[in-house]
């Protein structure tokens, strides 16, 4: 299984273009050492030839620009992406659909709940319906019987349903239901190699940490450090949990659920512009290092 990631950032990317943090106006002054990094998806293949997206960021443009097999290379008009899964209806999550409208029709993976929130409040699969047939609907379950797409026919996918929280627009927001917001189990087939993919994680129940505990590589939700971090950096109001997050330090964080994993390969993505894991010289990201855990950035391969 390849494992590409195209995109390791929060919503707004980092630096965020309209934030003048001190990890924000760092990155730009050269003054912080870290990596500058776009809004989160990655790409899956079982043959390094045919992808499927795990969601498509407003930033996929200059994505497929760094990344030469997702670029044209077989036809006239090409692209190497077999697919899309969408892990949720976030805005920094499905937006780049609408940048590849030139390659429509594409098959779309997802939730019913996704699939309405994208017909209803930010009606894409509606919008796009006249681009040559446009986005076409492929119902993800969730009753945890695995599904395959056909691309990458030995990647076998089962969609995990995670506590969380559906996107501001939503009507489901404050009051999320299963299927606004998935983990993905991937597993190849013929190596056994297996991935637990989960870049929007509110909680860990039994469920998750069960489906964590088969996997071999462990891709995870590394927005926030501490919950109320955006406070803290006064950049906003909101808590990390009430968006849906879990922090990675305190009582009950990632960090301490990470503890339980001592074989797993352990990554964080997702990583929101203030979360002080991007400072490389940050005490936060030499605690990581100890703890053998690593930080995803844009271009980062993974094998499994």
């Amino acid at each position: 299984m390849h494992i590409r990631v195209l995109g390791s950032a929060a919503g707004g990317g980092f630096p965020q273009w309209n934030c003048n943090c001190r990890q924000c106006a760092g990155v730009r002054n050269g003054s912080l050492r870290a990596q500058r990094r776009t809004q989160s998806s990655i790409a899956l293949s079982d043959d390094g030839v045919d992808w499927v997206l795990c969601n498509a960021s407003p930033d996929i443009r200059a994505q497929l620009e760094s990344f030469p097999p997702l670029q044209p290379a077989r036809r006239l008009r090409d692209s190497a992406i077999a697919g899309v899964v969408l892990m949720d209806s976030q805005i920094d999550h499905c937006t780049g659909l609408l940048s590849l409208r030139e390659g429509c029709p594409h098959n779309v993976w997802c939730t019913e709940r996704v699939h309405q929130d994208l017909s209803t409040g930010f009606a894409l699969f509606t919008m796009l319906s006249h681009w040559n047939g446009g986005l076409q609907w492929q119902p993800v379950r969730l009753n945890r019987e695995p599904f395959r797409i056909p691309a990458c026919y030995h990647l076998r996918f089962c969609a995990i349903p995670l506590i969380s929280n559906a996107p501001p627009y939503s009507p489901n927001r404050g009051n999320p239901q299963p299927g606004d917001n998935i983990g993905l189990f991937i597993e190849d087939q013929r190596s056994g190699a297996s991935l637990f993919y989960a870049p929007g994680l509110g909680q860990v129940d039994d469920e998750v940490l069960d489906w964590m505990q088969r996997a071999d590589c462990l891709l995870l939700d590394g927005t926030l450090w501490r919950d109320d971090e955006m406070r803290v950096c006064e950049v906003g109001h909101s808590l990390g949990s009430e968006m849906g997050h879990l922090a990675q330090s305190g009582p009950g964080g990632m960090l301490e659920v990470l503890e339980a994993f001592p074989r797993q390969r352990k990554v964080l993505i997702h990583i929101n512009n203030t979360n002080p894991i991007l400072d490389e010289d940050s005490a936060e990201r030499a605690l990581l290092v100890r703890r053998g855990i690593e930080v995803a950035y844009d271009g980062m391969d993974i094998v499994l």
